[in-house]
């Protein structure tokens, strides 16, 4: 009987003690503006009956919220686990305040006055309600080009400063009309504080243009531009980050006239699909493949092309991939009503330009390019292009981050001061530590021109404006004439110039949140070496803190130095000249002026000397007589993975390991005698890159070995953007692990120098804690 009423005297103390009203103050930080959470907490607290308020503030959001403590828990889970898909919370810190009077929940206005740390959503693809509703004639937004909701639409590209609130973004000068107004004020709607809601009558319009200036006043410009797209016409088209350059893809005269016009001779054109059923009549797709196509992103994916398509062969010649992006603007789905399903859908810029956005800038430029110019009124503060990405051993991988995943941050495993990091000369992008974040910047092109470096200057103060950041240190790369190290020298900040190749390393160590160390193999085209001299095929062993240079490519003369990388038969003569005491002669050698480039060698004048993988991919596709001369960086090399047709083969080439001062030299002359035997003998071009990348699938794996026992060390972290060829970064992956190596590789950003300032500013951390040491 005692046992029974105790029983019963616990559970009314429980029932006593859950009925007892409690108040929490949560703060939540992360990615939880303009992203829907604030109408999520609401709803999730009026389902508990519970009281209190939620609010944006610059760090974030804050909850207060009431009522019984069994619901208060239930209500702390579900806000942790079941927040909207495009949110991400960083941390959330709850504490018990004290009890207020107070009836409801409601939703607050936003504050200020606090240190920024909330972070700006990226531009997100439209969503299926919007979708549905776009098309849908009872709905007072069907066929309206600018649609959007909390769940999609643009967030980044029109954004001036925090808090994210519409008066600073680049819709405060369209005045929302009371059915706008009464969604944006109703909590339980969709459109609950969607900072870009807009409709028919109150918000952007669309305007046609032709190449003579004159505006269309058709009533349907859409059904226009589609018309013009049918007939193979060039269609300048204004999108979220910017301007698109838009023709049929199956057209081929019509690819053809863009490329004369842009001077894009050979580079690949990405493309733009109606959806994704579309998508698997031209490319095959694996599930991962099919996720990325189809997620909020919406990045370029490279597929693997499907054969017998009606695709023009001049959209991506001499190339077994795709590009392939879906529709991911409401502009974009309208544009496809009445188009044909897949359009060349080209960033409207010239060579390594950042994209156009401005109306008048691109009407102005795009003058002899595009045929009509279909434009907006929403102006875009931050151009972005779109990402590329591809799958590669089970990942999703960033060749080019940008459009849907900036600015979203990394997390980094340690806390810091703020840096910034400004990159490299080639795809550059800039990255901003503050605390536990890496913020990186849209992808902003090569620093080579006036238009790249103003972006590169407009980017560069935006993100320490907008996320309230003043570095301690800026990082830039060791040559003294890039321009990211001019510009970093005249800021009246703290400098630090790190060695490229040690900063590719740090980018991958902290990408994945390790410290480190690791045995880096870093292979890239160009970086100027602590020596000095032209470095790009490196084995380095160390972490952020510093390294040591444990082995290299044999370093081979380039002569007419820059000349030479836009033409790879003058690199092949110069390794053919160092390894051969008489130089053969080769087929592509005919018709060239040999002599001169052969005379600059003998009396080493105009040489410069390079360790580069990449130098060496471009050196034996010229000597296989693949490609003498190139139109855009990397295009040799992926000419050599391709000819491989997917395979290594089993049998390789000569190479040799020679220990010198205490590092290792991995000679190259073997393996350029040896493929210029194979050339002499007939055997074949697919042959000859199947035995090359076998060769060097070897090498590095034995000098992997050697660091490995030398060290103990069974860390590999493969960077550089040689890693962007398939066949090499796969096969070496695989056999690395069969060996028993824990290898580490680049998936959210690039393993290109789009992901060295990353690095950079990684490697700046561990300076200002006195913990850097260079490279040895």
């Amino acid at each position: 009987m005692a046992a029974v009423d105790q029983k019963q005297n616990s559970t009314a103390l429980n029932t006593a003690t859950a009925s007892v009203e409690e108040r929490r103050s949560i703060r939540v930080s992360g990615i939880v503006q303009g992203v829907g959470f604030r109408p999520f907490v609401y709803r999730l607290a009026v389902g508990y009956a519970l009281k209190g308020f939620i609010r944006n503030t610059p760090v974030g959001v804050l909850i207060e919220v009431q009522g019984r403590a069994d619901l208060l828990d239930r209500f702390s889970r579900a806000v942790q686990h079941d927040a909207p898909p495009l949110a991400r919370i960083e941390a959330l810190e709850e504490c018990v305040i004290p009890v207020v009077s107070e009836e409801g929940f409601e939703i607050g206005s936003s504050s200020s006055g606090e240190a920024l740390e909330t972070l700006i959503p990226p531009d997100i693809a439209l969503c299926n309600d919007c979708h549905r509703e776009l098309f849908d004639p009872e709905n007072r937004r069907f066929r309206y080009p600018f649609i959007n909701c909390t769940n999609c639409g643009p967030r980044y590209t029109i954004v001036s400063r925090l808090p994210y609130d519409r008066q600073f973004t680049s819709m405060h000068t369209f005045a929302m009309c009371p059915e706008c107004e009464r969604e944006y004020h109703d909590s339980l709607d969709r459109r609950f504080h969607a900072e870009p809601t807009a409709c028919p009558v109150c918000g952007p319009a669309l305007q046609l243009v032709d190449a003579s200036g004159r505006t269309s006043d058709a009533d349907n410009v859409l059904a226009e531009a589609s018309a013009i797209l049918r007939s193979g016409g060039i269609i300048a088209l204004k999108g979220v980050g910017g301007f698109h350059l838009a023709v049929d893809a199956s057209n081929e005269d019509a690819v053809r006239r863009l490329r004369a016009r842009k001077g894009r001779e050979a580079k690949p054109f990405a493309v733009m699909m109606r959806d994704a059923s579309v998508a698997v009549r031209y490319g095959e797709l694996s599930a991962g493949e099919l996720a990325a196509l189809n997620a909020a992103e919406a990045p370029i994916v490279l597929l693997k092309k499907r054969d017998g398509t009606a695709l023009a062969p001049s959209v991506a010649p001499e190339s077994d991939r795709l590009g392939v992006m879906l529709a991911y603007s409401p502009l974009h789905a309208l544009l496809f009503d009445g188009s044909p399903a897949v359009l060349v859908m080209t960033s409207a810029n010239f060579s390594e330009e950042p994209i156009t956005s401005e109306n008048d800038d691109a009407v102005k430029r795009l003058q002899g390019i595009a045929d009509a110019f279909l434009l907006h009124n929403r102006p875009i503060y931050l151009k972005c292009d779109d990402s590329v990405t591809i799958h590669l051993s089970g990942k999703l991988r960033q060749l080019r981050r940008s459009r849907g995943y900036v600015p979203a941050p990394l997390h980094l495993r340690e806390s810091g001061p703020s840096v910034l990091g400004t990159g490299g000369e080639l795809k550059n992008t800039i990255a901003l530590l503050k605390g536990s974040h890496a913020i990186l910047s849209q992808h902003i092109g090569d620093m080579k021109n006036l238009e790249s470096y103003r972006h590169f200057e407009h980017v560069a103060l935006h993100l320490q404006h907008l996320f309230q950041a003043s570095p301690e240190l800026l990082v830039h790369d060791l040559h003294p004439g890039y321009m990211t190290t001019l510009w970093a020298q005249k800021q009246n900040i703290a400098l630090l110039g790190v060695q490229h190749h040690h900063a590719h390393l740090a980018s991958c160590l902290a990408e994945q949140r390790e410290e480190g160390p690791a045995i880096g193999l870093i292979l890239d085209g160009t970086g100027y070496g602590s020596d000095g001299r032209i470095w790009g095929g490196e084995l380095l062993i160390g972490n952020a803190g510093g390294a040591e240079r444990f082995a290299f490519l044999e370093p081979m003369p380039l002569p007419g130095g820059e000349a030479a990388i836009m033409e790879p038969w003058r690199a092949a003569v110069g390794y053919l000249f160092r390894s051969f005491s008489e130089m053969p002669e080769l087929p592509f050698m005919r018709g060239r002026s040999i002599d001169p480039v052969v005379e600059l060698l003998e009396k080493q004048v105009g040489l410069y000397e390079t360790s580069s993988c990449g130098r060496l991919f471009d050196a034996v596709a010229a000597l296989c007589g693949l490609k003498g001369e190139i139109s855009y960086e990397g295009e040799a090399a992926v000419a050599l993975m391709h000819a491989a047709g997917g395979g290594t083969g089993d049998s390789a080439f000569s190479y040799g390991l020679q220990e010198e001062n205490g590092r290792w030299i991995i000679q190259v002359s073997p393996i350029v005698r040896d493929a210029a035997a194979a050339v002499l003998h007939g055997v074949s071009v697919a042959e000859i890159s199947r035995r090359f990348h076998r060769t060097l699938l070897d090498c590095f794996q034995e000098i992997i070995g050697k660091a490995s026992m030398a060290t103990g060390i069974k860390t590999v972290a493969l960077s550089g953007g040689v890693f962007q060829n398939a066949l090499l970064f796969e096969t070496l992956i695989r056999e690395l692990e069969a060996g028993g190596y824990r290898v580490l590789a680049h998936s959210l950003v690039p393993s290109n120098d789009g992901g060295l300032s990353l690095g950079q500013a990684i490697i700046g951390r561990e300076y200002l804690k006195g913990r850097y040491k260079g490279v040895r």
